[in-house]
């Protein structure tokens, strides 16, 4: 097994983990966190229903033009800044964070101050 494998299994047991005890309802639903070596995803879902509600990525249409060169951390709060201002627009303010397995450090971290900066209370 090369280490790739082994610390994608890592996240894995680490984000059932984090599941077990972060569910998202109708009145807060979850935002989860995906992050890639390139990219960082965001997704605000109601587990109660199993549908996502809004979503936000660095490969996002209205995002893409913005990131120019910004760092990734940079890039990841204008994530959480987008994705707030979208869940507000559905009447969304509180949410669950998710971190996914991820630590709470970095790109992760910079999405979640960037959602709160954007008015989303977790």
């Amino acid at each position: 097994m090369s280490k790739e494998v082994d610390t994608a299994k890592a996240r894995e047991i680490r984000h059932r983990r984090v599941r077990a005890t972060v569910k998202g309802t109708s009145a807060r639903p979850r935002l989860n966190v995906f992050r890639s070596n390139q990219h960082i995803y965001a997704q605000i879902i109601d587990d109660t229903i199993g549908h996502t509600l809004v979503s936000a990525s660095t490969i996002d249409a209205e995002i893409r033009p913005k990131l120019g060169s910004l760092s990734k951390t940079e890039q990841a709060k204008l994530v959480g800044q987008t994705l707030a201002k979208r869940a507000l627009a559905i009447g969304v303010k509180k949410v669950v964070f998710d971190r996914g397995g991820y630590r709470y450090h970095g790109r992760v971290k910079s999405l979640a101050d960037g959602s709160r900066e954007g008015g989303l209370e977790f």
